[in-house]
């Protein structure tokens, strides 16, 4: 008889070949919504090193979900600053450049259809010559510690 001790081909060293039970990516064991394997598989492909660890993957798909997730978040605000309901790549380009940390790590990407910060150099404003009158320096306009000394 052939085959009667040996497993059936498939079955993954399970005997008989029963129910098989139901597959747990590394995505939901590691509670992400970011592709584990897929990433892993990548880290390999790309030879970035001979060999890739374990927890690697699990560890660059947290990181990249959480950037995703802070910069969609702070998108999502301008478009909706803006009374929009999508976001579009200047809504984008607004929320980067607004963060702090997030517009020096993407220094220097440029983001197609993003456009600039609204800026304007104060030498370029109007003066406000108007609402200030012209003081004339006197005896009470010292600072504090020029009239203890004159006393």
């Amino acid at each position: 008889m052939e085959g009667a001790g040996k497993t059936k081909k498939g079955a993954g060293g399970r005997k008989g070949g029963g129910p098989r039970k139901k597959a747990v990516t590394r995505s939901v064991k590691a509670g992400l919504q970011f592709p584990v394997g897929r990433i892993g598989r990548f880290l390999k492909k790309g030879r970035y090193a001979q060999r890739v660890g374990i927890g690697a993957p699990v560890y660059l798909a947290a990181v990249l979900e959480y950037l995703a997730a802070e910069v969609l978040e702070l998108a999502g605000n301008a478009a909706r600053d803006n009374k929009k309901t999508r976001i579009i790549p200047r809504h984008l380009l607004l929320a980067i450049r607004n963060d702090e940390e997030l517009g020096k790590l993407l220094g220097g990407v440029t983001i197609a259809h993003g456009g600039v910060l609204p800026n304007i150099n104060p030498i370029l404003l109007p003066k406000k010559t108007a609402a200030k009158e012209p003081s004339i320096p006197s005896k009470a306009a010292k600072s504090p510690k020029k009239a203890k000394k004159s006393e």
